[in-house]
């Protein structure tokens, strides 16, 4: 009888605190995973989730690009400049009342307004009028007039809207020295010998140049900082993203002053924390950039044996068949073996490339990741959905992270683009999560991370009994966040993550 009582105690306690083990068990990451589903097929729903969900960096992000039209538009009228009606281009004065128009005549005229801002954005663009990709290219020469003198309030703009949709890392492109390399460049003029031509900028000038590109950024961040408060008492949150810089070299200009830039970007990266790295911008497909590829690649080769220390990442793969001839879809390989490129920008004709899967393969086994760009590549390429190559990469192991690439003129932001991951590719809140840690384990940030394993995203021996809602971390780790930029950077996500979760 005993036993029978016995047996019937350990049955009852078994059924009632089934459901009671469950409910203990499911963790905030699962909870939120499952309102993620619940809203997965609602579209306002999602994106305000979306919106409020860290997203760790962005590491593909063009400076003036990332600024809205109507900034550019309010800067023109305060500088006093004009604009060609039509072409829709800003100029340097004298106006007219004519063709050459004040600027400020846009906020009388609704039909100038409405054109400058289809002409400096996307905004209001036919696809059976104009290519994508011809419109977009063509916005930087529009509003280049008023782009330069106002970088700081670019930067301002782009850390607060940043930090408005929790991203908390920025790598932003553009140009510090305001093309004096590539005036230098064009000045001393070309050498077949890589060696004497480095040699002959070094001596020339660049040494100034760069000094003075770096005095430039101190200038620029002090304004910046002044803008948006920061250290006082209602500072704004963008003070808190934290922001670094790739030299962006114009390799559509001649190649004397394409070496030029590169050779700045790596000296100033060598010189300037603030400066992480370069890049090749300028459209893929033009004449230049497509005829001196493979000069560019040997420039990258030649100075990173000289520069070994300093960040490459490379636009690349950013063409279809009906922008170049089949023969052109190598970028992608040769950037990652000649151009010496950690990461790629764009990477969209992967598939059109000699030996598709054994470079996945590659790319894979070198840990060089994909700056995913989702709304540009449709826009500007056509290319999106089942077109896109992002599953492919991700089938392959390629590391990738979702980016903005020109979310002013594209009128889009970070959190737009992971609800297209999200919508187009059915990915788990789980995916998304590992976007936004891989942009951050991934970024040019100096230091060691907090994973031992940054595909599966395990913690490092150091952090890994760590629970990131604690105020305090253990001896071992704080001695690594202390020590290691991108380390810190990691461990604020993953705080950022344990606060968004508790939400759920």
């Amino acid at each position: 009888m005993l036993r029978k009582k016995v047996y019937f105690l350990i049955t009852v306690l078994l059924l009632t605190s089934g459901p009671l083990l469950a409910q203990r068990t499911a963790t905030a990451e699962e909870k939120t995973a499952k309102y993620f589903e619940s809203v997965r097929h609602q579209p306002s729903l999602l994106l305000d989730f979306l919106q409020r969900m860290p997203k760790g960096g962005d590491l593909h992000n063009h400076l003036s690009g990332a600024v809205y039209a109507e900034s550019f538009i309010q800067w023109a009228v305060q500088d006093g400049l004009c604009v060609d009606r039509s072409t829709a281009t800003l100029l340097p004065p004298p106006c007219d009342p004519k063709n050459k128009v004040p600027a400020a005549t846009a906020y009388q005229d609704v039909g100038l307004y409405t054109q400058l801002l289809g002409a400096f954005s996307m905004r209001g663009w036919h696809p059976a009028i104009e290519s994508g990709h011809d419109h977009f290219f063509a916005t930087f020469g529009k509003f280049g007039a008023v782009s330069g003198p106002h970088t700081a309030e670019m930067l301002v703009e782009v850390r607060s809207r940043a930090a408005s949709e929790h991203v908390q890392y920025l790598e932003l492109m553009f140009n510090p020295d305001g093309g004096e390399a590539a005036r230098l460049g064009a000045r001393l003029g070309w050498n077949d010998d890589f060696a004497k031509m480095r040699d002959q900028l070094l001596a020339g000038g660049l040494h100034d140049v760069v000094a003075q590109a770096r005095q430039g950024l101190n200038d620029i961040e002090a304004k910046e900082q002044t803008e948006l408060h920061c250290g006082e008492p209602q500072a704004n949150p963008g003070c808190n993203v934290e922001t670094r810089y790739l030299y962006q070299v114009a390799r559509g200009l001649a190649k004397e002053q394409v070496f030029a830039q590169i050779l700045a970007g790596f000296e100033m990266a060598s010189q300037d924390p603030r400066v992480v790295g370069l890049n090749l911008v300028m459209a893929e497909d033009w004449y230049v950039p497509t005829h001196d590829f493979r000069l560019h690649m040997d420039m990258l080769d030649f100075l990173h044996k000289l520069y070994p220390k300093i960040h490459i990442t490379l636009h690349a793969g950013e063409v279809t068949m009906q922008l170049v001839p089949p023969e052109e879809m190598f970028h992608i390989r040769a950037s990652v073996e000649r151009g010496h490129a950690e990461r790629i920008g764009h990477g969209v004709d992967v598939m059109h490339e000699p030996d598709p899967t054994g470079l996945l393969r590659e790319m894979a086994k070198r840990k060089v990741l994909v700056e995913v760009c989702l709304t540009s590549n449709d826009v500007i390429l056509g290319v999106s959905g089942a077109q896109h190559p992002l599953p492919v990469y991700m089938r392959f192991g390629v590391p990738v992270a979702l980016a903005t690439d020109d979310p002013g003129v594209s009128r889009s932001s970070m959190a737009l683009e992971y609800q297209r991951a999200a919508e187009t590719y059915d990915f788990s809140y789980k995916d998304l999560k590992k976007f936004a840690r891989t942009s951050l384990a991934y970024s040019f940030l100096p230091g060691e991370g907090i994973w031992k394993d940054s595909a599966g995203f395990v913690r490092a021996a150091s952090c890994a009994a760590d629970d990131p809602k604690s105020s305090k971390p253990s001896a071992a780790c704080g001695r690594l966040l202390s020590a290691s930029e991108k380390a810190h950077a990691e461990w604020e996500l993953e705080k950022a993550f344990a606060g968004f979760e508790a939400q759920f």
